[in-house]
């Protein structure tokens, strides 16, 4: 940008934005911090907001994973997760952390058993799953 334009025909500022790929506004506001303060103020880097420590740490986001693998060891809520990572792990967090933990970097979607009628004998029941399985393999 400072090369540009420092140029004799410099070209404006919508057309060096264009050319290294940021927005106008931005370019702006490098040149007017370069104007105010220098080159130097220019070359800092600034950390980046909101890159804080875990609330939930990696070895406890694991044994989670691990349990959720587990098909006879589900979930009903995600304030169930919430619950066992308190009285198994010890580890203290809000809803909507375990709620981002659980279903986006895990990756998991909690199931719930659908209810069935008590009308229903068991025997029967056995039955049409060994017919179901019977006619799958054919």
């Amino acid at each position: 940008m400072l090369y540009w334009l420092k140029q004799a025909q410099a070209p404006s500022i919508s057309q060096i934005a264009v050319a290294i790929g940021r927005h106008r506004g931005t370019v702006q506001k490098w040149l007017a911090l370069y104007r105010a303060q220098g080159l130097e103020a220019l070359l800092v880097v600034k950390p980046i907001p909101g890159g804080g420590n875990r609330v939930i740490p990696v070895w406890a986001e694991r044994a989670l994973a691990k349990r959720l693998q587990e098909p006879s060891n589900g979930f009903d809520s995600y304030g169930a997760v919430q619950q066992w990572l308190l009285e198994s792990l010890g580890v203290e967090a809000e809803y909507h952390a375990v709620y981002q933990m659980t279903r986006y970097r895990l990756k998991a979607k909690l199931k719930v058993a659908r209810p069935q009628n008590i009308k229903q004998n068991p025997v029967q029941r056995e039955a049409f799953k060994q017919t179901l399985q019977m006619t799958s393999t054919w």
